[in-house]
């Protein structure tokens, strides 16, 4: 099962890298009419979720992770904060995207070892299908999906076009 968990936190990875092809450092931090949320709060948001459910979860806090997730950034773009427009109190587009790529391959680095056991062991939600840690490795796939489909819509918002 931790195949096909790796499988599709790849795959939502893949449909999130397109929808952030070709956009702009100012298509990260635009806010359109109505819209409660930019593209930049998405991507750290998504990179904060990643860490938590598939590294925190799985193993624990660890020496290095404060390097690799920030206290900060965490605070910044976790569940109930509030997306910030002004870019000056905000971290740079590539200091996001590097993030979100630095958090995403230590994933691969990591899920590949866990011994299957450890993904039977209870979690607390958010999880997908069952209250174990595999629960939540599956959820990381799903939220990733959902929050792609707020960065299609926003990229619209945006008059970009679709996605093909």
């Amino acid at each position: 099962m931790l195949d096909i968990a790796l499988k599709q936190i790849c795959f939502a990875r893949e449909i999130t890298l397109s929808l952030l092809d070709g956009l702009s450092d100012d298509d990260y931090f635009a806010m359109p009419v109505g819209s409660p949320t930019h593209i930049a709060w998405q991507v750290g948001h998504l990179a904060m979720a990643e860490y938590g459910l598939c590294l925190f979860r799985m193993r624990g806090r660890q020496p290095d992770d404060l390097q690799l997730m920030p206290g900060a950034i965490r605070k910044a773009f976790s569940r109930g904060s509030v997306p910030e427009a002004d870019r000056s109190k905000n971290p740079s587009v590539a200091e996001i995207r590097a993030l979100m790529t630095k958090i995403h391959e230590q994933v691969l680095v990591e899920l590949p070892a866990l011994p299957a056991a450890v993904l039977e062991e209870p979690t607390e939600m958010p999880y997908t299908a069952t209250p174990t840690k595999l629960g939540a490795l599956l959820f990381c796939a799903q939220h990733e999906l959902l929050h792609a489909g707020q960065i299609g819509l926003l990229r619209r918002l945006l008059g970009k076009p679709p996605i093909r």
